[in-house]
C-alpha cells in the first residue's frame, strides 16, 4: 500500500491478446476465423504493418505492452486490474451465431503475466468465444499462471464471486465483476448452479445493481475497498444511457469505491459521483484493430493507462492521473504532445464537467479542485 494511506490502482480496458495479437507472438495458435470478411488472423497482422511498418514477428511477450510497462514500473501501482478479453484455449469450436472469435494459445499467456495484473476480468463477450469447453480451458491456464480472475467461473457462485486482493495491514481490494447484456453477451452466456459462464446481467437495472450490492455487503469487511467492473454498451460513441448512469450510482451508493466500465473501442465519460470515480468506458488497451477504418474521428490508436488513487481508509478519490499511449505496429508507444492535449480536451467536454489538464511530465490529470463537495 502506498504511503500516506493512499492506494493507487492501475485500471485499464480490453486486453485482446488474441486473433492477431496472438499470431506474432512466440506461439500463434491456429489462424482460422469465420469472419465475413476475414479468414485469417494474420490479416490483422498486415494492416497494421500496412499502416504503420512491419512488426518483426515473432515478437517477445513484452511487446504488445510496450511503453505501458515502463509506466506501470514507474508508477508502482498497489492493485492491477484488467479486462482480459479473449479465450485462453487450443479449441476449434466456434460459438455458433457470434460473427468475431477471439482466442489466445495458452503458450502465448506470458504476454499477459509480463503485466503482472493481480485480476483479470473475464466477464465479457469473447470468453466463451469456444464454447464452455473453451472457457474452462481459460479459466485452467489463466488459474495456472498464477493469475486471479473474477466475472466467470464453472458456475454462478465462482462467476460472482469477488477477486481479492490483498493490501497488508488489514486491508483489501475486492473486485467484483458483471457483464451486460448490452455489450453484446449471449444470455446463454450467463453463469448458473450447476453450468460454467460469466457474471451476466441482463439488464442495467434497480434491481440487478440492488443485487450486486447485497454481495458487496456480504463479502466487504472493515478496511475493504471495492471495485465493481461491468463490461457495458456499445463499441463507438460518447453517449452514456442513463440506465448506465442509473445502474452505477447505484453500485456507489451500496458500497462501489470505483465503477470500471469497459467495453468501447475509445474512451467514454467519467465521473466523479459521492467522491467515487465511476470510468464509463476504459477504451481498448491492447487490441489488433490498427489499420482499420472506420472510426477516425474516435481516435482509438490512442490508449490509456488509468492510475487511480484512493484514500485507504474511506475510499475517496484522492487523485487521477492518466498516461496517454499510442498503438503503432501492435505495440504501445508515448502518445505524441498534439494527442495528448487532444486527449485531454475531449475527455473533459465528453464528461461535461471535470477538467483535464496535460501535466508537465506529459499525463493527463483530472482536477479534483474543480469538483463540486
Amino acid at each position: 500500500m502506498g504511503g500516506g494511506g493512499v492506494v493507487t490502482l492501475f485500471l485499464c480496458g480490453d486486453v485482446m491478446l488474441g486473433r492477431g495479437v496472438d499470431q506474432i507472438l512466440p506461439h500463434p495458435g491456429d489462424p482460422a476465423l469465420r469472419e465475413t470478411w476475414v479468414a485469417d488472423a494474420r490479416s490483422y497482422v498486415d494492416l497494421a504493418e500496412a499502416a504503420h511498418g512491419p512488426v518483426p514477428a515473432p515478437v517477445p511477450p513484452s511487446w504488445p505492452w510496450g511503453e505501458a510497462l515502463r509506466v506501470l514500473d514507474e508508477a508502482g501501482p498497489d492493485v492491477r486490474v484488467l479486462n482480459l478479453e479473449t479465450s485462453v484455449t487450443r479449441s476449434d469450436t466456434f460459438a455458433p451465431g457470434k460473427e468475431v472469435h477471439y482466442r489466445m494459445h495458452p503458450a502465448n499467456l506470458p504476454a499477459l503475466t509480463v503485466a503482472r495484473p493481480d485480476v483479470c476480468v473475464l466477464a465479457n463477450n469473447h470468453v466463451l468465444d469456444f464454447g464452455r469447453p473453451g472457457l474452462d480451458e481459460t479459466l485452467g491456464s489463466v488459474a495456472g499462471a498464477g493469475l486471479r480472475t473474477a466475472g466467470a467461473g464453472r458456475n454462478a457462485d465462482e462467476a460472482y464471486a469477488p477477486a481479492v486482493v490483498p493490501l497488508g495491514h488489514g486491508h483489501r481490494v475486492l473486485v467484483f465483476a458483471l457483464g451486460a447484456w448490452s455489450s453484446g453477451i449471449p444470455p446463454d452466456w450467463a453463469a448458473t448452479t450447476d453450468r460454467s459462464g460469466v457474471a451476466y446481467v441482463p439488464e442495467l437495472s434497480a434491481a440487478e445493481a440492488a443485487a450486486t450490492v447485497v454481495r458487496i455487503r456480504r463479502t466487504r469487511r472493515a478496511g475493504d475497498l471495492v471495485v465493481v467492473s461491468v463490461h457495458w454498451g456499445s463499441n463507438w460513441g460518447y453517449l452514456v444511457p442513463h440506465d448506465q448512469t442509473a445502474f452505477a450510482h447505484a453500485l456507489v451508493d451500496g458500497g462501489a469505491d470505483v465503477v470500471h466500465g469497459h467495453s468501447s473501442h475509445h474512451p467514454r465519460p467519467l465521473e466523479v459521483y459521492r467522491d467515487r470515480l465511476i470510468l464509463h468506458g476504459c477504451g481498448d488497451f491492447i487490441d489488433d484493430y490498427e489499420g482499420i477504418s472506420g472510426y477516425e474521428q474516435y481516435r482509438d490508436d490512442l490508449r490509456l493507462a488509468h492510475l487511480v488513487s484512493l484514500d485507504a481508509e474511506t475510499g475517496r478519490l484522492t487523485g487521477l492521473r492518466l498516461v496517454p499511449l499510442r498503438a503503432r505496429r501492435m505495440r504501445l508507444e508515448p502518445a505524441p504532445p498534439d494527442d495528448r492535449a487532444w486527449l485531454a480536451e475531449t475527455l473533459g467536454r465528453i464528461s461535461g464537467g471535470p477538467r483535464i489538464a496535460v501535466e508537465r511530465d506529459g499525463t493527463l490529470g483530472l482536477v479534483l479542485a474543480d469538483m463540486p463537495g
